[in-house]
């Protein structure tokens, strides 16, 4: 049962009354937390932060939204900073420590809120390869350079096109493919791979390799980029890997061979290796073992420009820029953040509850929640005074886009 299922059966299970009454301070912040805690849905977190500033806050200074995020993908990192650009600058509090620190809070709290979403969204996926790096060895540079595998077909002027590797008497040998990535965030989710099958060779043999893993990471240098494809072993040192996957088989066939992730994976620095692990063909003229690719496609959804990676020397500390005023420029409104941005409907919800009595009902509603509870004889009732105003709540919910 989604949030909002439980709520609107809250709201039909407690009476009606005068006082006013807020939800989450009757519980109490521990069991609200039990309650909030168990959201595994960003666009939920992001209507329960909308009802009123007193829930926002709530969730806010708990960090929900970090929590659900790592949650999702335990590998998203712990920027070191969250820094914010907005084409109209917001008023700030000068000189008020407090108000400093709550402005790092919503910071982190947007960020990690649409990372949760992009994660768990399988929309405007699309081939993130930038461009080609290097390869660990060519064996024909540069008509067989990695180059050619970005291209979708296996002719291209009237010749072949692929890659291969150095010949090797050793099938056990490994190649690798490097790529650079449309941005320094993004999320993939799947690879995919086409081995060459060499047509214009007795018995049209194809050069697959036994298995494929998978890693991403940054470059140390900050570049990146090597100037030739040519300079095969140069950069092996020059990366900061972030993430390896586990090994996948490779079977021996032409055709376009899918390598799903376990789970969609945060690129962080925008660079993806392929490792070829093993060698099963051999090549009759000179009795030697190659792999050849001809076509890689890396699936995905880039996060810029709502978010860029700033990846200092070290590799070790990671800063991220995030511009609220670009999701208005990529990225359409999804269906549930329509209803999220229902502010008439919201409003006439949260003004329900804080209308409702508390008049003991908190334990069959936990009980519901969270299952049996214990509850002791002393447990008082709650009444809540407080009148929340709504204020501008639109970017909270635009976290939602899709």
């Amino acid at each position: 049962m989604g949030f909002g299922s439980w709520l609107v059966l809250l709201q039909s299970w407690i009476p009606r009354m005068n006082s006013r009454w807020d939800f989450l301070e009757w519980l109490g912040p521990d069991a609200s937390a039990s309650v909030l805690i168990r959201l595994d849905d960003p666009e939920d977190l992001a209507r329960v932060s909308a009802v009123s500033w007193s829930w926002r806050k709530f969730v806010v200074a708990n960090g929900f939204g970090k929590t659900l995020c790592l949650r999702i993908s335990p590998d998203v990192p712990n920027f070191s900073r969250i820094a914010e650009v907005r084409n109209v600058n917001k008023t700030a509090e000068v000189g008020c420590s407090a108000a400093a620190e709550w402005e790092s809070l919503e910071r982190e709290h947007r960020v990690y809120l649409y990372l949760s979403h992009c994660l768990g969204s399988s929309k405007c996926e699309r081939n993130c390869i930038y461009q080609a790096i290097n390869a660990s060895s060519t064996d024909n540079y540069p008509d067989e350079s990695i180059e050619n595998t970005l291209e979708p077909s296996e002719i291209m002027d009237r010749r072949p096109s692929y890659w291969s590797s150095s010949g090797q008497r050793d099938p056990s040998m490994p190649e690798n493919l490097t790529y650079k990535l449309v941005a320094n965030l993004c999320i993939v989710d799947e690879i995919k791979i086409k081995p060459f099958r060499a047509f214009f060779q007795f018995g049209h043999p194809i050069y697959s390799a036994k298995a494929v893993r998978f890693r991403m990471g940054c470059s140390r240098s900050g570049l990146g980029i090597s100037s030739s494809t040519d300079q095969q072993s140069t950069l092996v040192e020059n990366y900061h890997w972030t993430y390896t996957s586990p090994e996948f088989p490779m079977v021996q066939e032409n055709i376009l061979q899918s390598f799903k992730l376990p789970k969609p994976v945060i690129c962080l620095g925008g660079i993806l290796r392929i490792e070829l692990l093993g060698r099963v063909q051999k090549q009759a003229i000179d009795d030697l073992y190659y792999i050849c690719v001809c076509n890689v496609q890396v699936l995905g959804r880039p996060l810029s420009p709502v978010l860029d990676l700033n990846v200092h020397e070290s590799a070790d500390s990671l800063a991220v820029t995030y511009f609220p005023d670009a999701r208005n420029q990529t990225l359409p409104v999804s269906t549930a953040e329509e209803n999220a941005r229902d502010s008439s409907s919201w409003k006439s919800f949260a003004t329900r509850f804080r209308h409702l009595g508390a008049i003991r009902w908190d334990h069959v509603i936990l009980s519901t929640l969270l299952g049996p509870i214990q509850f002791s004889d002393d447990d008082g009732d709650a009444d809540s005074d407080n009148d929340d105003d709504y204020g501008d709540l639109e970017e909270e919910q635009d976290l939602c886009r899709a």
